[in-house]
């Protein structure tokens, strides 16, 4: 997994090369996965997954907002929106992560 951005090819190749089935069974894996997810989410159940965090939907109502350029104020439609909640598992991770580069400058 190179750069900043982890893709799906990412994620099928990590598959690839830590279960050792085919590239294409792989590819396949991961669609299924992330179809579950989104699937899941779709019908407004809350996915968890453990030791990495909590995707939910929250419904948000009509609100006013306002133009940046004119300042003219416009609704904002009322939506669902997709929300994550990391697990303290994975925050404590990305922090001693953090702390480790720190210590090392």
């Amino acid at each position: 997994m190179t750069g900043n951005t982890v893709t799906r090819a990412d994620l099928t190749d990590a598959v690839y090369r830590a279960v050792g089935i085919s590239r294409n069974e792989s590819a396949a894996f991961v669609e299924r996965v992330l179809e579950e997810v989104a699937a899941s989410l779709e019908q407004g159940d809350t996915v968890k997954i453990s030791s990495f965090g909590t995707f939910s939907v929250r419904d948000k109502k009509l609100r006013m907002g306002r133009n940046p350029k004119t300042g003219e104020e416009v609704p904002i439609a009322p939506r669902r929106v997709v929300t994550f909640r990391a697990s303290h598992v994975l925050k404590d991770r990305i922090n001693d992560g953090h702390r480790k580069s720190d210590a090392a400058e």
